[in-house]
């Protein structure tokens, strides 16, 4: 990768010195931003899903429900340095998985810290380097959040703002948390990119459990709030990350990969049991809580703030919303498998690097613990619909468009239908813009995916 050109490294430099408004500090607001771990966002009650998530209804209710948020990647690492460093993951050096930014990189910790904010990670981090993540980090201790609860007293008591990020580990996989009786396996319903064995079904179950579960963590975290006097000067965003371990979500760029849930609340300042369709990416959301803070936007991020949706002073945002997946250096990947995506608000176009290569990952080689021996043995006995996807989980066309709307799960690819080529030119247009402009060599890039996954402090 090219060296950061100087003109660049001082407009950071400058940017990040600037960023500090005249708002006084007693009228800046706080932060709470829940990430849940491995969620797809439509399993979530609030979504129509069966995990049930009484915390987040009411929620949904004192505030905004976004209903087209992304991600730029389908998997951990890349997803929350994205979140946290407004910057898509190429630029920021941090695109494939167990990843790491550049030395020149900036979080959203940098430049609240240097508005007079406390910043404060508790829960899972899988962030590098430190440098560029200056958090106070703390263990979030599962529906105790003890820390938590001290710092925001520290912070009450001293008047201080701050932004507390809770990054839970549910329902990432194993899903050994929660009330799984709630969910009896022969009674729930399979997302139709599932295999129907007894198998899936009981992952399934023991999935939705730690939905709940998690529900229980935001409910809470919210609860420390009133706790301590902070709700009415608190900005909570609630996020779902990636889509879940099963096939079909994470480690893809289809829309249950990509696509994420978000709930919003800021008393006085945000409706409550307001909606939103605006396309929005986790790459707004450091432009976003900047603006809220009365702090000027670094011209080096990618995203780009929402604010304006919050407030209801706009209903749209962004025309294009962006993802990759870099799966070299994944578990259980035998071979580089890349992929990039671009959507508008109703077409999904996903062009796979290397079409004639088999997807692997640790679904595939790991037996039954992501159900997939079980949907070998289905396929063998002569299950039609586990050989299907089987195969088409492993096997993909170099180019597929899918009618999100009419499509929601992608299983149609309509890359052939005449009527739609005019769609897929614009879409292919803009990805190609996209991936220039993050200086993405497609290949090339996916071959050095293991440069930034090592110890190594690349600074370049």
């Amino acid at each position: 990768m090219r060296r950061l050109p100087l003109s660049l490294a001082v407009a950071i430099l400058s940017a990040f010195v600037t960023a500090q408004a005249d708002t006084p500090k007693a009228a800046r607001p706080n932060f709470l931003l829940i990430i849940a771990d491995d969620c797809t966002w439509s399993d979530m009650e609030i979504h129509g899903g069966q995990g049930k998530t009484p915390n987040l209804k009411k929620l949904a209710a004192q505030g905004m429900q976004f209903d087209q948020c992304f991600q730029a990647a389908p998997m951990c690492s890349p997803t929350r340095h994205a979140l946290y460093t407004g910057l898509y993951p190429v630029k920021s050096g941090a695109w494939p998985n167990h990843t790491m930014a550049y030395d020149w990189v900036k979080s959203v910790a940098h430049y609240l810290q240097s508005a007079g904010y406390r910043t404060h990670l508790s829960g899972k981090t899988h962030i590098r380097p430190k440098k560029v993540f200056p958090f106070e980090y703390s263990k979030l201790g599962g529906k105790k959040p003890v820390a938590v609860d001290r710092f925001l007293g520290e912070c009450a008591s001293e008047d201080t703002p701050f932004m507390v990020i809770a990054a839970s580990n549910e329902p990432h996989s194993p899903w050994n948390k929660g009330d799984a009786s709630a969910y009896p396996p022969a009674e729930i319903d399979l997302p139709p990119v599932l295999a129907d064995t007894a198998r899936t079904r009981e992952l399934f179950s023991a999935y939705l459990a730690e939905v709940t579960y998690f529900d229980e963590q935001v409910g809470a975290l919210l609860a420390l709030l009133d706790k301590h006097k902070l709700t009415e000067n608190t900005l909570v965003v609630v996020l779902s990350e990636q889509g879940n371990a099963f096939p079909f979500a994470k480690w893809t760029c289809y829309d249950a990969g990509l696509r994420s849930a978000m709930l919003t609340r800021w008393p006085g300042r945000i409706e409550a049991g307001s909606r939103s369709s605006a396309l929005v990416e986790y790459v707004d959301v450091v432009p976003t809580l900047l603006a809220a803070a009365g702090l000027a936007r670094p011209e080096i991020l990618d995203g780009r703030s929402f604010l304006s949706v919050l407030e209801g002073k706009a209903k749209t945002h962004k025309e294009f919303v962006f993802g990759l997946q870099t799966s070299k250096g994944i578990h259980a990947c035998k071979r580089h498998y890349g992929i990039r995506s671009v959507r508008d608000g109703r077409y999904r176009y996903i062009l796979n690097l290397t079409p004639e290569i088999p997807f692997q990952n640790t679904v595939i080689e790991s037996g039954n613990k992501f159900a997939w021996a079980s949907w070998k043995a289905a396929a063998a006995e002569g299950d039609s619909n586990a050989v299907r996807l089987i195969h088409d989980y492993q096997h993909r066309p170099a180019v597929e468009l899918f009618d999100c709307t009419q499509d929601p799960w992608n299983r149609f690819n309509l890359i052939e239908d005449p009527d739609l080529a005019d769609v897929a030119r614009r879409l292919r247009a803009q990805l190609d813009q996209w991936m220039k402009a993050q200086g993405d060599q497609g290949q090339a890039t996916e071959l050095a995916a293991k440069t930034r996954q090592g110890r190594r402090r690349n600074k370049k």
